[in-house]
């Protein structure tokens, strides 16, 4: 017999819970409800859910937080979130999802979108289940761990920063439009500006430091990551003395 997927809903509003509630189990899903910050770290210690929506402004620790939070926690990193918000402004989206959600949900939504949604990140989780190590010269990156490091030095980078270089360096020396980051790193059904991308691309490179040249502008393209080392700088030619 097959289990429906749980549903933690972390949302103050009681009529707002119940709606979704109430839509999720006609749906076949298992809807658990959290109405704060404290009631949804209990529900998230006694069982983990397949997907979490999360209000975004919360009484105590906003959803914002929490994501952030969750994302960073071994046991909740791979839990997908959708943030819920009536802040539907791109630098709010922006925001949202830097914090380790996987989809954002502007207010006031239809049940139908908030469905297909949720079945996305559930399509989108199943097969990412890569916790191997990836390493490109200097550069080596660790799923399982979520550590970065250049030159055998820790690197300190953001979620959505690391997802991108994850999936470069799974598929380095191959150049990747804009389209195709959005679709592989954000998810096909996030509406997003392309040029959000560059943001993060700048972002990526300035927590590399020095081995941030190793993300490469492909002039009319887009971006790829390469092994190829630095230019030697070749040596200075002796002086030719007049006759």
């Amino acid at each position: 017999m097959k289990t429906m997927p749980r549903v933690l809903i972390v949302e103050d509003e009681p009529a707002i819970a119940e709606l979704i509630a109430v839509n999720l189990r006609h749906s076949g899903f298992q809807p658990t409800w959290a109405m704060d910050s404290v009631t949804a770290q209990c529900e998230l210690d006694a069982v983990l859910p397949d997907v979490i929506l999360l209000d975004w402004m919360l009484p105590g620790e906003s959803g914002l937080s929490l994501a952030k939070k969750w994302r960073a926690h071994p046991r909740t990193k791979a839990v997908p979130i959708i943030l819920l918000t009536a802040r539907s402004d791109e630098s709010d989206r922006v925001a949202g999802l830097d914090a380790g959600a996987d989809d954002y949900i502007s207010k006031p939504f239809s049940t139908k979108e908030m469905l297909a949604r949720i079945r996305a990140v559930l399509r989108r989780r199943a097969p990412e289940q890569d916790d191997g190590v990836v390493s490109i010269g200097a550069l080596v990156l660790d799923a399982a761990t979520y550590r970065v490091t250049f030159q055998e030095q820790a690197v300190k980078i953001g979620p959505t920063e690391f997802k991108l270089l994850h999936y470069l360096m799974k598929h380095a020396e191959r150049v990747h439009t804009r389209s195709q980051l959005l679709d592989r790193v954000w998810g096909d059904h996030v509406f997003i500006e392309e040029r959000t991308v560059d943001v993060h691309v700048k972002r990526l490179r300035e927590a590399l430091g020095a081995g941030g040249a190793m993300v490469e502008t492909v002039r009319g393209a887009g971006y790829r990551i390469t092994a190829q080392p630095v230019a030697a700088v070749p040596p200075a030619q002796p002086a030719v003395s007049a006759a």
